[in-house]
């Protein structure tokens, strides 16, 4: 029987807690599984995959980063005043290295979806050598132009309105934008997943929805230049397995063309084991989609060709 357990540990900002939750499976754990989950989300929505793997014998773990889910303390979608981007990368670390001494001996895999690729891409460029596989799911990489413009902005009204401060227009010209390729709409989040009821139920979760501040945007815009940096790239450590698990339909990754160009940017770093697999017709969330047995147990395939 898999069993879950909440605890929580001091945030880097030496004033939040951070929530984190454990699936447990029965008997000895093969391996350890951290999830980074995406904006605008909170770690209990993996709770079908987490129980996929402990079902299969992997320690599942994973946190609601700083303005999110259980951390969260009611101010959704905010950071911090500043440095927000590395006080949530340190929080993954602590979560790491927590579970690193509760179970030395396991092999460890990260694996972000969304935004949260975009933190564990950094996570990879920080404490490189530090996980035994990495997967990164609906991840992208927008032009830098579009990311340098995105920062300014959001800059400019945290200077202006503070970092705490909403833009619906901010909002609007960023995830708001992922939802026109899907016209006419139903939903808001027809963008997330093909799964009307996996929609719905993402649209129904109070720890859901809200807007990110200016603040967060800033963070996120500066933490997309720091992983597309060529010289950080080549920190990351080149015997680290990469699995890319995106839809081709997926507007983050600009339908399959963004996720290629990351692949390109992992093996232009020197990375030596690099699998990429596009699901035709997948949106955004796979491990929602309507094919979601299949991602996982080709996700469970790779892990187990990985790690054995």
């Amino acid at each position: 029987m898999i069993q879950t357990f909440d605890f929580s540990y001091p945030s880097s900002d030496h004033l939040h807690t951070i929530h984190a939750r454990e699936w447990i499976p029965e008997g000895t754990p093969r391996g350890a599984v951290q999830i980074v989950h995406g904006v605008a989300e909170h770690i209990g929505r993996y709770d079908p995959a987490a129980r996929f793997l402990a079902a299969r014998g992997y320690l599942v773990c994973g946190e609601d980063h700083l303005g999110h889910g259980l951390t969260a303390g009611g101010k959704f979608g905010y950071f911090g005043p500043k440095h927000g981007w590395d006080l949530v990368c340190e929080d993954i670390r602590r979560l790491r290295a927590l579970e690193g001494e509760k179970h030395p001996a396991l092999p460890y895999v990260i694996l972000g979806h969304s935004m949260g690729s975009f933190l564990t891409r950094t996570y990879l460029i920080r404490w490189p050598g530090t996980v035994d596989a990495a997967v990164l799911s609906g991840t992208g990489q927008e032009p830098a132009a579009a990311v340098a413009f995105g920062k300014a902005l959001s800059t400019a009204l945290c200077k202006t309105r503070g970092a705490d401060y909403v833009s619906q227009t901010v909002n609007d010209l960023s995830l708001g934008a992922y939802n026109r390729a899907f016209r006419p709409n139903r939903t808001p989040s027809d963008w997330l997943s093909r799964d009307e009821a996996q929609v719905d139920l993402s649209l129904a979760d109070p720890l859901c929805n809200f807007l990110p501040t200016v603040g967060m945007f800033r963070d996120m815009m500066g933490g997309l230049q720091f992983i597309a940096d060529r010289d950080n790239l080549a920190k990351m450590s080149q015997n680290t397995p990469v699995y890319f698990l995106s839809g081709d339909n997926d507007p983050v990754g600009s339908m399959g063309k963004g996720v290629r160009k990351v692949e390109k940017m992992f093996r232009t770093a020197g990375c030596r084991d690099v699998t990429v697999k596009l699901y035709p017709g997948g949106r955004h969330e796979m491990f929602n989609e309507t094919n979601r047995q299949e991602v996982l147990q080709d996700l469970l395939d790779w892990l187990e060709s990985k790690l054995a």
